[in-house]
């Protein structure tokens, strides 16, 4: 017998590009981008060696062909920006592996891994080839590095302004209670047990833009990058003192504020990287959950926005989003937060999912396009389960903890389905990582 869910297969079947690793695999791809300024890759778990393989592939191609010349991630800004100083032949490491040693927080795999140390050797031999226009710069979009970026807009001041350092040292002075520990900062503020730092680190950005001009015009050569650089840690700092401060009041704010500094992120990042006339191009690397629009989602409805709605809505046209799915394999995560990197079986995709009438294409991996107004385009807004795995995998509460419903025409642009995937791997795997993970029936079962 027939039936509805195998004609929607075969309808999809019909309108796959199948992808076999060839060096046309991504050309109809490529027509979707068209003109885009700005292209946001995602991908539906923190922890799938494939997703990471295949949007770097989609990324070398962007840049090649089409003058992206930015790489936007899901990483905190003063770590990410030690790998651009790296890709660009700047700073002190001597290879991938040292400059990606600043992802030292849970969960470090997400950027620690042989996948994005091999993109990152790739940008590094891309840009020595670089004779004439700008080099392809590394970026991230993050604001959990409080920190470090109070360290960072210090260690700018010292060198610019001594006296502004000093007095940025006594705003900042207000975290020292808290022994770098945000969460401590955010639930003592949040309830009313310590006074917020929010007026200081306020200040302190202002008074930081105030002083562009003489500052750019003190730090002689790469004076633009170095402010730039020193002013998006105090925004940073800004946006994370209200993040941390916020995060105890519930998920929406939080998430709203978080997405809210990405998105402002990759603007200024537009406009910095937008000379003589030429304006950027970006890709952005995050989870599907950033990506793709959450109005087309269950927490769109519940007042949810993202950087993919965000990005939709201030460069209308501009923009791409692609989608990733898988239906069973493997997956790096944890299983608790701060919890060690595990190499988790994935289990089946939920019957009635988007993940399972994918998978009932028969194809190992493929994509679709889903902007067209076709009737691909029309089965794929149809309301389904979708599934999204971040840094934590839950296998037994899996239809609470990882699905949600959708509208992935809506979502996304594109999707890209790989059937079967794999874990990626961390460049700091332990021996827990490499044995994987018990079987569900352990210690109950035989």
């Amino acid at each position: 017998m027939v039936t509805a869910t195998d004609i929607s297969a075969a309808a999809l079947a019909d309108a796959a590009h199948p992808l076999d690793g060839g060096p046309g695999d991504y050309d109809a791809l490529m027509n979707l981008v068209g003109d885009a300024r700005f292209v946001l890759i995602g991908e539906a778990t923190h922890g799938t060696h494939d997703f990471y393989e295949e949007r770097a592939r989609i990324t070398q191609r962007l840049i090649r062909e089409k003058g992206f010349t930015a790489v936007a991630v899901e990483a905190d800004w003063p770590d990410a920006y030690r790998v651009n100083r790296y890709v660009r032949g700047e700073g002190r490491d001597g290879c991938a592996n040292e400059a990606l040693s600043g992802f030292e927080r849970f969960p470090a795999w997400m950027w620690r891994n042989t996948d994005v140390s091999a993109f990152v050797d790739w940008l590094r031999a891309h840009n020595e080839g670089v004779r004439a226009g700008p080099k392809v710069g590394f970026y991230g979009l993050d604001l959990y590095s409080l920190f470090t970026s109070v360290k960072e807009v210090l260690n700018y001041l010292d060198q610019v302004d001594p006296a502004a350092a000093l007095e940025a040292r006594r705003r900042y002075a207000c975290f020292d209670h808290y022994g770098e520990d945000s969460q401590h900062y955010g639930y003592a503020t949040g309830i009313g047990l310590s006074e917020s730092c929010q007026q200081g680190v306020l200040t302190q950005l202002q008074e930081l833009q105030q002083r562009a001009f003489d500052y750019m015009r003190a730090d002689g050569a790469c004076a633009e990058d170095a402010f730039f650089y020193a002013q998006q840690n105090a925004r940073l700092v800004k946006n994370a003192e209200e993040y941390y401060r916020t995060m105890f009041r519930g998920r929406i704010s939080s998430w709203n504020l978080r997405d809210s500094h990405m998105a402002e992120t990759l603007d200024a990042l537009a406009r910095h990287l937008s000379r003589d006339g030429a304006p950027a191009k970006i890709v952005v690397w995050e989870h599907n959950s950033h990506i793709g629009d959450a109005r087309a989602t269950e927490v769109g409805g519940l007042g949810e926005w993202n950087v993919g709605e965000l990005a939709r809505k201030a460069y209308p046209g501009q923009t791409c989003l692609i989608g990733f799915s898988t239906y069973d394999g493997h997956v790096t995560a944890a299983s608790e937060w701060d919890g060690p990197a595990e190499r988790k079986r994935v289990r089946p995709a939920l019957h009635g999912s988007y993940e399972e009438l994918l998978h009932q294409v028969g194809l190992p991996r493929y994509y679709l396009n889903l902007r067209d107004d076709t009737p691909v385009r029309r089965l794929m807004l149809e309301r389904r389960l979708e599934r999204a795995i971040g840094v934590l995998y839950l296998p037994r509460s899996e239809r609470q903890s990882h699905y949600f419903d959708a509208q992935m025409a809506q979502q996304f642009d594109a999707i890209i389905h790989i059937d079967r995937t794999d874990a990626l791997v961390p460049l700091d795997a332990t021996s827990g990582w490499h044995s994987g993970e018990p079987p569900e029936t352990y210690p109950e079962g035989i």
